[in-house]
Protein backbone atom coordinates (compact mmCIF):
# COMPACT_ATOMS: atom_id res chain seq x y z
CA UNK A 1 0.00 0.00 0.00
CA UNK A 2 1.34 3.42 -0.98
CA UNK A 3 0.70 6.49 1.15
CA UNK A 4 1.60 10.16 0.94
CA UNK A 5 1.22 13.02 3.41
CA UNK A 6 1.08 16.40 1.66
CA UNK A 7 1.59 19.63 3.59
CA UNK A 8 -0.51 22.43 2.09
CA UNK A 9 1.44 25.68 2.57
CA UNK A 10 -1.21 28.41 2.34
CA UNK A 11 1.21 31.26 3.03
CA UNK A 12 1.70 34.96 2.34
CA UNK A 13 4.74 35.98 0.25
CA UNK A 14 5.97 39.49 -0.49
CA UNK A 15 6.65 40.23 -4.14
CA UNK A 16 10.34 40.80 -4.71
CA UNK A 17 11.49 39.95 -1.17
CA UNK A 18 13.19 36.73 -2.21
CA UNK A 19 15.19 36.29 1.04
CA UNK A 20 12.08 36.64 3.24
CA UNK A 21 10.11 34.28 1.02
CA UNK A 22 12.97 31.78 1.19
CA UNK A 23 12.92 31.94 5.00
CA UNK A 24 9.21 31.13 4.91
CA UNK A 25 9.95 28.16 2.65
CA UNK A 26 12.65 26.82 4.98
CA UNK A 27 10.60 27.34 8.15
CA UNK A 28 7.44 25.81 6.68
CA UNK A 29 9.36 22.82 5.31
CA UNK A 30 10.86 22.15 8.72
CA UNK A 31 7.47 22.49 10.41
CA UNK A 32 5.81 20.24 7.85
CA UNK A 33 8.42 17.57 8.40
CA UNK A 34 8.63 17.71 12.19
CA UNK A 35 5.04 18.54 13.20
CA UNK A 36 2.99 17.05 10.38
CA UNK A 37 5.24 14.19 9.34
CA UNK A 38 4.78 15.27 5.73
CA UNK A 39 6.49 13.58 2.80
CA UNK A 40 5.84 16.55 0.51
CA UNK A 41 5.20 20.26 1.05
CA UNK A 42 3.45 22.22 -1.69
CA UNK A 43 3.83 26.01 -2.03
CA UNK A 44 1.67 28.35 -4.17
CA UNK A 45 2.38 29.69 -7.65
CA UNK A 46 5.62 31.70 -8.05
CA UNK A 47 5.99 31.70 -4.27
CA UNK A 48 9.74 32.26 -4.28
CA UNK A 49 9.37 35.68 -5.92
CA UNK A 50 5.76 36.42 -4.96
CA UNK A 51 2.85 36.84 -7.36
CA UNK A 52 2.45 38.74 -9.61
CA UNK A 53 6.08 39.89 -10.01
CA UNK A 54 5.26 41.93 -13.14
CA UNK A 55 8.23 43.68 -14.78
CA UNK A 56 10.60 42.66 -12.01
CA UNK A 57 10.90 39.49 -14.09
CA UNK A 58 12.86 41.41 -16.73
CA UNK A 59 15.47 42.75 -14.29
CA UNK A 60 18.83 40.99 -14.57
CA UNK A 61 19.50 41.18 -10.84
CA UNK A 62 16.13 39.61 -10.11
CA UNK A 63 17.00 36.57 -12.24
CA UNK A 64 20.35 36.20 -10.51
CA UNK A 65 18.75 36.26 -7.05
CA UNK A 66 16.06 33.74 -8.02
CA UNK A 67 18.57 31.25 -9.40
CA UNK A 68 21.00 31.63 -6.48
CA UNK A 69 18.28 31.36 -3.83
CA UNK A 70 16.72 28.29 -5.46
CA UNK A 71 20.12 26.59 -5.42
CA UNK A 72 20.49 27.44 -1.72
CA UNK A 73 17.04 26.05 -0.91
CA UNK A 74 17.78 22.79 -2.71
CA UNK A 75 21.00 22.43 -0.74
CA UNK A 76 19.60 23.34 2.68
CA UNK A 77 16.20 21.60 2.93
CA UNK A 78 16.55 17.93 3.79
CA UNK A 79 14.25 15.04 4.59
CA UNK A 80 11.15 16.29 2.75
CA UNK A 81 10.16 16.77 -0.88
CA UNK A 82 9.39 20.37 -1.83
CA UNK A 83 7.16 21.57 -4.69
CA UNK A 84 7.90 25.25 -5.21
CA UNK A 85 6.55 27.77 -7.70
CA UNK A 86 9.37 29.73 -9.37
CA UNK A 87 10.08 31.76 -12.50
CA UNK A 88 12.33 29.63 -14.68
CA UNK A 89 14.76 31.34 -17.05
CA UNK A 90 15.88 29.52 -20.20
CA UNK A 91 17.90 31.73 -22.50
CA UNK A 92 15.66 34.61 -23.50
CA UNK A 93 12.49 32.83 -22.37
CA UNK A 94 10.86 32.95 -18.95
CA UNK A 95 8.45 30.27 -17.74
CA UNK A 96 5.91 30.27 -14.94
CA UNK A 97 7.14 27.02 -13.48
CA UNK A 98 7.41 24.79 -10.46
CA UNK A 99 10.25 22.58 -9.38
CA UNK A 100 10.07 19.47 -7.20
CA UNK A 101 13.23 18.72 -5.26
CA UNK A 102 14.46 16.61 -2.34
CA UNK A 103 17.82 16.49 -0.57
CA UNK A 104 19.53 18.58 -3.23
CA UNK A 105 18.18 16.61 -6.17
CA UNK A 106 15.65 17.93 -8.68
CA UNK A 107 12.98 15.26 -9.12
CA UNK A 108 10.78 17.06 -11.66
CA UNK A 109 9.97 20.45 -13.11
CA UNK A 110 6.87 21.70 -14.86
CA UNK A 111 6.11 24.73 -16.99
CA UNK A 112 2.62 26.25 -17.00
CA UNK A 113 0.69 25.48 -20.18
CA UNK A 114 -2.16 27.97 -20.10
CA UNK A 115 -1.23 31.63 -19.64
CA UNK A 116 -4.16 33.85 -18.61
CA UNK A 117 -4.30 37.15 -20.45
CA UNK A 118 -7.57 38.73 -19.35
CA UNK A 119 -8.89 40.96 -16.56
CA UNK A 120 -6.03 41.38 -14.05
CA UNK A 121 -3.80 38.78 -15.73
CA UNK A 122 -1.25 39.55 -18.45
CA UNK A 123 1.04 36.52 -18.30
CA UNK A 124 1.65 36.45 -22.06
CA UNK A 125 3.61 39.66 -21.57
CA UNK A 126 6.12 37.74 -19.47
CA UNK A 127 6.02 33.99 -19.97
CA UNK A 128 6.50 31.39 -22.65
CA UNK A 129 4.14 28.41 -22.67
CA UNK A 130 4.98 24.93 -21.48
CA UNK A 131 3.65 21.89 -23.32
CA UNK A 132 4.75 18.78 -21.39
CA UNK A 133 3.15 16.90 -18.51
CA UNK A 134 5.16 16.25 -15.35
CA UNK A 135 4.38 13.24 -13.17
CA UNK A 136 6.64 12.06 -10.36
CA UNK A 137 6.35 9.29 -7.78
CA UNK A 138 6.55 10.19 -4.08
CA UNK A 139 5.89 7.60 -1.42
CA UNK A 140 4.54 5.26 -4.06
CA UNK A 141 1.95 7.81 -5.23
CA UNK A 142 2.35 9.37 -8.68
CA UNK A 143 1.53 13.08 -8.57
CA UNK A 144 0.74 15.15 -11.66
CA UNK A 145 1.74 18.81 -11.55
CA UNK A 146 -0.37 21.74 -12.78
CA UNK A 147 -0.24 25.51 -12.22
CA UNK A 148 -3.35 27.65 -11.69
CA UNK A 149 -4.93 28.35 -15.11
CA UNK A 150 -4.00 24.81 -16.20
CA UNK A 151 -7.04 23.36 -14.43
CA UNK A 152 -9.45 25.79 -16.12
CA UNK A 153 -9.25 23.80 -19.36
CA UNK A 154 -9.10 19.99 -19.82
CA UNK A 155 -5.78 19.37 -21.69
CA UNK A 156 -3.15 19.75 -18.91
CA UNK A 157 -5.02 17.52 -16.43
CA UNK A 158 -5.76 14.99 -19.18
CA UNK A 159 -2.07 14.92 -20.09
CA UNK A 160 -1.12 14.28 -16.46
CA UNK A 161 -3.65 11.44 -16.33
CA UNK A 162 -2.23 9.95 -19.54
CA UNK A 163 1.28 10.17 -18.07
CA UNK A 164 0.18 7.98 -15.15
CA UNK A 165 -0.78 10.42 -12.40
CA UNK A 166 -2.65 9.07 -9.36
CA UNK A 167 -3.45 12.51 -7.95
CA UNK A 168 -3.40 16.03 -9.37
CA UNK A 169 -1.58 18.88 -7.61
CA UNK A 170 -2.54 22.44 -8.53
CA UNK A 171 -0.50 25.38 -7.22
CA UNK A 172 -2.19 28.75 -7.50
CA UNK A 173 -2.03 32.52 -7.25
CA UNK A 174 -5.78 33.01 -7.54
CA UNK A 175 -6.97 36.44 -6.35
CA UNK A 176 -10.23 37.10 -4.56
CA UNK A 177 -13.36 38.31 -6.23
CA UNK A 178 -16.92 37.75 -5.13
CA UNK A 179 -17.84 34.10 -5.75
CA UNK A 180 -14.29 33.06 -6.65
CA UNK A 181 -14.11 30.07 -4.30
CA UNK A 182 -17.24 28.44 -5.68
CA UNK A 183 -15.98 28.96 -9.26
CA UNK A 184 -12.58 27.47 -8.46
CA UNK A 185 -14.17 24.38 -6.98
CA UNK A 186 -16.60 24.04 -9.86
CA UNK A 187 -13.74 24.06 -12.38
CA UNK A 188 -11.71 21.64 -10.26
CA UNK A 189 -14.75 19.35 -10.05
CA UNK A 190 -14.90 19.22 -13.84
CA UNK A 191 -11.26 18.15 -14.02
CA UNK A 192 -11.47 15.43 -11.37
CA UNK A 193 -14.63 13.99 -12.88
CA UNK A 194 -13.02 13.95 -16.34
CA UNK A 195 -9.83 12.29 -15.10
CA UNK A 196 -11.28 10.28 -12.17
CA UNK A 197 -8.35 11.57 -10.10
CA UNK A 198 -8.44 13.34 -6.73
CA UNK A 199 -6.96 16.83 -6.62
CA UNK A 200 -5.10 18.98 -4.07
CA UNK A 201 -5.38 22.73 -4.71
CA UNK A 202 -3.01 25.14 -2.93
CA UNK A 203 -3.62 28.90 -3.02
CA UNK A 204 -1.68 31.76 -1.47
CA UNK A 205 -3.02 34.43 0.88
CA UNK A 206 -2.19 38.09 1.27
CA UNK A 207 -2.56 41.50 -0.30
CA UNK A 208 -0.48 42.62 -3.27
CA UNK A 209 -1.35 46.14 -4.40
CA UNK A 210 -4.91 45.90 -5.78
CA UNK A 211 -5.14 42.12 -5.49
CA UNK A 212 -5.89 40.07 -2.40
CA UNK A 213 -5.24 36.34 -2.45
CA UNK A 214 -7.73 34.71 -0.16
CA UNK A 215 -6.42 31.17 0.24
CA UNK A 216 -9.27 28.69 0.41
CA UNK A 217 -6.95 25.79 -0.45
CA UNK A 218 -8.83 22.53 -0.78
CA UNK A 219 -8.66 18.82 -1.54
CA UNK A 220 -11.27 17.08 -3.67
CA UNK A 221 -12.19 13.42 -4.03
CA UNK A 222 -12.30 11.89 -7.50
CA UNK A 223 -16.11 12.12 -7.45
CA UNK A 224 -15.98 15.90 -6.93
CA UNK A 225 -16.79 15.98 -3.21
CA UNK A 226 -14.74 18.25 -0.96
CA UNK A 227 -12.41 16.42 1.43
CA UNK A 228 -10.82 19.54 2.92
CA UNK A 229 -11.14 23.31 2.65
CA UNK A 230 -8.85 25.80 4.40
CA UNK A 231 -10.20 29.02 5.90
CA UNK A 232 -10.02 32.14 3.78
CA UNK A 233 -7.58 34.96 4.55
CA UNK A 234 -5.49 32.91 6.98
CA UNK A 235 -2.00 31.51 6.68
CA UNK A 236 -2.16 27.75 7.21
CA UNK A 237 0.04 24.66 7.10
CA UNK A 238 -2.25 21.62 7.00
CA UNK A 239 -1.67 17.94 6.22
CA UNK A 240 -3.57 16.04 3.52
CA UNK A 241 -3.25 12.25 3.56
CA UNK A 242 -3.44 10.20 0.38
CA UNK A 243 -3.34 6.40 0.31
CA UNK A 244 -4.06 3.59 -2.12
CA UNK A 245 -5.48 1.01 0.28
CA UNK A 246 -8.66 0.77 -1.80
CA UNK A 247 -6.69 0.19 -4.99
CA UNK A 248 -6.87 3.79 -6.17
CA UNK A 249 -5.75 6.97 -4.42
CA UNK A 250 -8.11 8.23 -1.73
CA UNK A 251 -7.81 11.51 0.19
CA UNK A 252 -8.56 11.19 3.89
CA UNK A 253 -11.42 13.36 5.10
CA UNK A 254 -10.65 16.26 7.40
CA UNK A 255 -12.57 19.30 8.58
CA UNK A 256 -13.67 21.57 5.74
CA UNK A 257 -14.49 25.23 6.27
CA UNK A 258 -17.89 26.23 4.82
CA UNK A 259 -18.01 28.19 1.58
CA UNK A 260 -17.74 31.89 2.47
CA UNK A 261 -20.81 34.11 2.32
CA UNK A 262 -20.50 37.20 0.14
CA UNK A 263 -20.57 40.13 2.56
CA UNK A 264 -18.40 38.54 5.29
CA UNK A 265 -15.89 37.39 2.67
CA UNK A 266 -15.69 40.89 1.17
CA UNK A 267 -15.16 42.40 4.59
CA UNK A 268 -12.41 39.91 5.42
CA UNK A 269 -10.75 40.69 2.11
CA UNK A 270 -10.82 44.45 2.81
CA UNK A 271 -9.22 43.87 6.19
CA UNK A 272 -6.45 41.63 4.83
CA UNK A 273 -5.79 43.88 1.85
CA UNK A 274 -5.52 46.97 4.04
CA UNK A 275 -3.33 45.25 6.62
CA UNK A 276 -0.90 43.92 4.03
CA UNK A 277 -0.68 47.14 2.03
CA UNK A 278 0.16 49.14 5.15
CA UNK A 279 2.51 46.56 6.68
CA UNK A 280 4.31 45.51 3.51
CA UNK A 281 5.07 49.17 2.81
CA UNK A 282 6.37 49.65 6.34
CA UNK A 283 3.92 52.32 7.54
CA UNK A 284 3.46 52.61 11.28
CA UNK A 285 -0.21 53.48 11.00
CA UNK A 286 -2.92 55.25 9.05
CA UNK A 287 -4.90 58.50 9.09
CA UNK A 288 -8.55 58.81 8.10
CA UNK A 289 -10.68 61.89 7.56
CA UNK A 290 -13.79 61.00 9.55
CA UNK A 291 -16.83 62.89 8.29
CA UNK A 292 -19.66 61.21 10.15
CA UNK A 293 -20.73 59.48 6.92
CA UNK A 294 -20.92 55.79 6.12
CA UNK A 295 -17.88 55.58 3.80
CA UNK A 296 -15.40 57.03 6.27
CA UNK A 297 -17.14 55.13 9.06
CA UNK A 298 -16.66 51.79 7.32
CA UNK A 299 -13.09 52.65 6.36
CA UNK A 300 -12.32 53.40 9.99
CA UNK A 301 -13.77 50.06 11.10
CA UNK A 302 -11.75 48.19 8.45
CA UNK A 303 -8.56 50.00 9.47
CA UNK A 304 -9.02 49.22 13.16
CA UNK A 305 -9.74 45.55 12.41
CA UNK A 306 -6.70 45.42 10.14
CA UNK A 307 -4.15 47.26 12.26
CA UNK A 308 -5.49 47.77 15.79
CA UNK A 309 -6.86 50.99 17.26
CA UNK A 310 -3.41 52.17 18.37
CA UNK A 311 -2.29 52.45 14.73
CA UNK A 312 -5.30 54.42 13.49
CA UNK A 313 -5.93 58.15 13.78
CA UNK A 314 -9.22 59.85 12.84
CA UNK A 315 -9.53 63.54 12.04
CA UNK A 316 -12.83 65.49 11.86
CA UNK A 317 -12.50 68.70 9.83
CA UNK A 318 -15.73 70.67 10.19
CA UNK A 319 -16.79 73.63 8.09
CA UNK A 320 -19.87 75.85 7.97
CA UNK A 321 -21.99 73.14 6.34
CA UNK A 322 -20.94 70.29 8.62
CA UNK A 323 -24.02 69.25 10.56
CA UNK A 324 -24.10 68.76 14.31
CA UNK A 325 -25.26 65.20 13.65
CA UNK A 326 -22.07 64.48 11.69
CA UNK A 327 -19.90 65.90 14.46
CA UNK A 328 -21.71 63.85 17.12
CA UNK A 329 -21.65 60.61 15.11
CA UNK A 330 -17.98 60.91 14.14
CA UNK A 331 -16.96 61.50 17.75
CA UNK A 332 -19.12 58.58 18.87
CA UNK A 333 -17.51 56.20 16.39
CA UNK A 334 -13.99 57.28 17.30
CA UNK A 335 -14.79 56.61 20.95
CA UNK A 336 -16.50 53.32 20.09
CA UNK A 337 -13.41 52.03 18.28
CA UNK A 338 -10.89 53.58 20.65
CA UNK A 339 -8.86 55.57 18.13
CA UNK A 340 -7.13 58.90 18.52
CA UNK A 341 -9.54 61.63 17.42
CA UNK A 342 -8.62 65.18 16.43
CA UNK A 343 -10.93 68.05 15.45
CA UNK A 344 -9.36 70.63 13.12
CA UNK A 345 -11.60 73.27 11.60
CA UNK A 346 -10.94 74.11 7.95
CA UNK A 347 -12.86 77.40 8.24
CA UNK A 348 -9.78 79.67 8.38
CA UNK A 349 -8.07 77.76 5.52
CA UNK A 350 -11.07 78.01 3.20
CA UNK A 351 -11.73 81.62 4.13
CA UNK A 352 -8.12 82.58 3.42
CA UNK A 353 -8.21 80.78 0.06
CA UNK A 354 -11.44 82.48 -0.99
CA UNK A 355 -10.08 85.87 0.07
CA UNK A 356 -6.89 85.37 -1.91
CA UNK A 357 -8.82 84.21 -4.97
CA UNK A 358 -11.46 86.95 -4.79
CA UNK A 359 -9.83 89.17 -7.48
CA UNK A 360 -9.63 86.19 -9.85
CA UNK A 361 -13.18 85.04 -9.06
CA UNK A 362 -14.67 88.53 -9.51
CA UNK A 363 -17.65 88.36 -11.84
CA UNK A 364 -18.25 84.66 -11.32
CA UNK A 365 -20.98 83.23 -9.13
CA UNK A 366 -20.50 80.48 -6.57
CA UNK A 367 -20.40 76.94 -7.97
CA UNK A 368 -18.58 73.67 -7.31
CA UNK A 369 -15.29 75.58 -7.12
CA UNK A 370 -16.07 76.65 -3.55
CA UNK A 371 -17.14 73.10 -2.70
CA UNK A 372 -13.89 71.71 -4.04
CA UNK A 373 -11.92 74.25 -2.00
CA UNK A 374 -13.38 72.67 1.13
CA UNK A 375 -12.39 69.19 0.05
CA UNK A 376 -8.89 70.31 -0.89
CA UNK A 377 -8.45 72.13 2.41
CA UNK A 378 -9.21 68.85 4.17
CA UNK A 379 -6.69 67.11 1.94
CA UNK A 380 -4.04 69.67 2.93
CA UNK A 381 -4.67 69.03 6.62
CA UNK A 382 -4.63 65.25 6.28
CA UNK A 383 -1.55 65.12 4.07
CA UNK A 384 0.31 67.48 6.40
CA UNK A 385 -0.37 65.10 9.31
CA UNK A 386 0.66 62.17 7.13
CA UNK A 387 3.92 63.87 6.15
CA UNK A 388 4.70 64.84 9.72
CA UNK A 389 3.90 61.49 11.37
CA UNK A 390 4.88 59.12 8.57
CA UNK A 391 1.47 57.46 8.74
CA UNK A 392 -0.40 56.78 5.50
CA UNK A 393 -3.63 58.52 4.54
CA UNK A 394 -6.47 56.15 3.66
CA UNK A 395 -8.91 57.39 1.03
CA UNK A 396 -12.53 56.69 1.91
CA UNK A 397 -14.36 56.92 -1.44
CA UNK A 398 -16.39 54.09 -3.00
CA UNK A 399 -16.78 52.67 -6.51
CA UNK A 400 -20.07 54.43 -7.25
CA UNK A 401 -18.52 57.83 -6.60
CA UNK A 402 -15.33 56.96 -8.47
CA UNK A 403 -17.33 55.80 -11.48
CA UNK A 404 -19.29 59.02 -11.99
CA UNK A 405 -16.67 61.47 -10.74
CA UNK A 406 -18.52 62.40 -7.54
CA UNK A 407 -15.18 63.11 -5.89
CA UNK A 408 -12.62 65.89 -5.87
CA UNK A 409 -9.18 65.55 -7.41
CA UNK A 410 -6.50 66.53 -4.86
CA UNK A 411 -9.28 66.57 -2.29
CA UNK A 412 -11.17 63.55 -0.99
CA UNK A 413 -9.52 61.40 -3.67
CA UNK A 414 -6.07 61.98 -2.15
CA UNK A 415 -4.32 59.28 -0.18
CA UNK A 416 -2.08 56.26 -0.38
CA UNK A 417 -4.68 53.49 -0.49
CA UNK A 418 -8.44 53.23 -1.00
CA UNK A 419 -9.94 50.20 0.79
CA UNK A 420 -13.48 50.78 -0.58
CA UNK A 421 -12.44 51.64 -4.15
CA UNK A 422 -14.19 48.60 -5.65
CA UNK A 423 -17.23 48.61 -3.33
CA UNK A 424 -20.43 50.13 -4.63
CA UNK A 425 -22.34 52.43 -2.29
CA UNK A 426 -24.98 49.73 -1.89
CA UNK A 427 -22.32 47.23 -0.84
CA UNK A 428 -20.84 49.79 1.57
CA UNK A 429 -24.16 49.86 3.42
CA UNK A 430 -24.28 46.03 3.52
CA UNK A 431 -20.72 45.90 4.84
CA UNK A 432 -21.45 48.49 7.52
CA UNK A 433 -24.50 46.56 8.73
CA UNK A 434 -22.48 43.33 8.73
CA UNK A 435 -19.63 44.87 10.71
CA UNK A 436 -22.08 45.94 13.41
CA UNK A 437 -23.26 42.33 13.82
CA UNK A 438 -19.78 41.45 15.05
CA UNK A 439 -19.55 44.27 17.58
CA UNK A 440 -20.70 47.91 17.70
CA UNK A 441 -18.44 49.84 15.33
CA UNK A 442 -20.51 52.32 13.28
CA UNK A 443 -23.32 54.37 14.82
CA UNK A 444 -26.66 53.24 13.40
CA UNK A 445 -27.59 56.77 12.35
CA UNK A 446 -24.50 56.90 10.13
CA UNK A 447 -25.94 53.98 8.17
CA UNK A 448 -29.57 55.05 8.05
CA UNK A 449 -29.52 58.79 7.31
CA UNK A 450 -29.39 60.07 3.70
CA UNK A 451 -25.79 60.43 2.44
CA UNK A 452 -24.39 63.92 1.89
CA UNK A 453 -21.02 65.45 1.04
CA UNK A 454 -22.04 68.45 3.22
CA UNK A 455 -20.32 70.95 0.93
CA UNK A 456 -23.32 73.28 0.64
CA UNK A 457 -26.54 73.89 2.64
CA UNK A 458 -28.90 70.89 2.89
CA UNK A 459 -26.93 68.97 0.26
CA UNK A 460 -27.84 65.34 -0.53
CA UNK A 461 -26.11 62.89 -2.88
CA UNK A 462 -29.39 62.58 -4.77
CA UNK A 463 -29.10 66.27 -5.76
CA UNK A 464 -26.37 65.22 -8.19
CA UNK A 465 -26.94 61.49 -8.69
CA UNK A 466 -29.82 59.06 -9.17
CA UNK A 467 -30.67 57.05 -6.04
CA UNK A 468 -28.02 54.40 -5.43
CA UNK A 469 -30.54 51.59 -5.90
CA UNK A 470 -30.77 52.79 -9.53
CA UNK A 471 -27.21 54.03 -10.02
CA UNK A 472 -25.38 50.94 -8.78
CA UNK A 473 -27.10 48.32 -10.98
CA UNK A 474 -26.57 50.48 -14.05
CA UNK A 475 -22.90 50.95 -13.20
CA UNK A 476 -22.50 47.23 -12.58
CA UNK A 477 -24.09 46.36 -15.92
CA UNK A 478 -21.73 48.70 -17.77
CA UNK A 479 -18.49 48.25 -15.83
CA UNK A 480 -18.61 44.58 -14.95
CA UNK A 481 -20.75 43.19 -17.79
CA UNK A 482 -19.86 45.57 -20.67
CA UNK A 483 -23.53 45.94 -21.62
CA UNK A 484 -24.65 48.53 -24.16
CA UNK A 485 -27.07 51.36 -23.46
CA UNK A 486 -29.95 49.43 -25.00
CA UNK A 487 -29.13 46.23 -23.11
CA UNK A 488 -29.22 48.16 -19.84
CA UNK A 489 -32.46 49.90 -20.82
CA UNK A 490 -33.93 46.47 -21.55
CA UNK A 491 -33.43 45.66 -17.88
CA UNK A 492 -36.02 48.27 -17.01
CA UNK A 493 -34.08 51.54 -16.66
CA UNK A 494 -34.94 54.84 -18.32
CA UNK A 495 -32.96 55.60 -21.46
CA UNK A 496 -32.11 59.16 -20.39
CA UNK A 497 -30.87 57.97 -16.99
CA UNK A 498 -28.64 55.29 -18.52
CA UNK A 499 -27.12 57.69 -21.03
CA UNK A 500 -26.54 60.29 -18.32
CA UNK A 501 -24.76 57.83 -16.04
CA UNK A 502 -22.59 56.27 -18.72
CA UNK A 503 -21.62 59.72 -19.97
CA UNK A 504 -20.51 60.63 -16.44
CA UNK A 505 -18.38 57.48 -16.35
CA UNK A 506 -16.74 58.36 -19.66
CA UNK A 507 -16.03 61.97 -18.70
CA UNK A 508 -14.31 61.07 -15.45
CA UNK A 509 -11.71 58.61 -16.67
CA UNK A 510 -9.04 61.28 -16.08
CA UNK A 511 -9.94 61.36 -12.38
CA UNK A 512 -9.77 57.59 -11.97
CA UNK A 513 -6.29 57.47 -13.50
CA UNK A 514 -5.11 59.71 -10.66
CA UNK A 515 -6.82 57.79 -7.86
CA UNK A 516 -4.85 55.70 -5.37
CA UNK A 517 -4.83 51.92 -5.65
CA UNK A 518 -7.56 50.02 -3.87
CA UNK A 519 -8.72 46.49 -3.17
CA UNK A 520 -10.31 44.56 -6.03
CA UNK A 521 -13.36 42.53 -4.99
CA UNK A 522 -15.57 42.53 -8.11
CA UNK A 523 -15.53 41.00 -11.56
CA UNK A 524 -13.97 44.25 -12.83
CA UNK A 525 -12.38 46.95 -10.76
CA UNK A 526 -11.03 50.36 -11.70
CA UNK A 527 -7.31 49.79 -11.99
CA UNK A 528 -5.34 47.09 -13.74
CA UNK A 529 -8.41 45.46 -15.35
CA UNK A 530 -10.08 48.72 -16.51
CA UNK A 531 -8.32 50.32 -19.48
CA UNK A 532 -10.68 52.79 -21.10
CA UNK A 533 -8.96 55.71 -22.87
CA UNK A 534 -8.95 59.15 -21.29
CA UNK A 535 -9.08 60.87 -24.67
CA UNK A 536 -11.99 59.39 -26.60
CA UNK A 537 -14.57 60.45 -29.14
CA UNK A 538 -16.95 57.64 -28.21
CA UNK A 539 -20.34 58.85 -27.03
CA UNK A 540 -23.46 57.30 -25.48
CA UNK A 541 -25.59 56.56 -27.46
CA UNK A 542 -25.14 54.78 -29.91
CA UNK A 543 -24.35 51.25 -28.74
Amino acid sequence: MAALTIAVAQLNPLVGDIPANARQIIDASRDAQQRLGADLIVFPELFLCGYPPEDLLFHGGFRTRIEATLAELKASIRGISVLLGVPEYDGESIYNACVLFRDGETLASYRKWLLPNYRVFDEKRYFAKGNSAAVVEIGGVRVGLTICEDIWQPPPAAAAKAAGADVLLSINGSPYQIGAQARRESVARDRVQETHLPLVYVNMVGGQDELVFDGGSFAMHANGDIAYRAPANETRLDAIHVDTAAGSPVIAEREAEPLPETVPSVYGTLVMGTRDYVNKHGFGGVIIGLSGGVDSGLTLAVAVDALGANRVRAVMMPYTYTSDISKIDAAAQAEMLGVRYDIISIEPIVTAAIDQLAPVFDGYGEDTTEENLQSRARCMVLMAISNKTGDMLLTTGNKSEMAVGYATLYGDMAGGFAPLKDCSKSLVYDLARYRNTRSPAIPERVITRPPSAELRPDQKDTDSLPPYEILDPILGAFIEEDLSVQQIVDRGYEFETVVRILTMVRRNEYKRRQAPPGIRISERAFGRDWRYPITSGYRFPPG
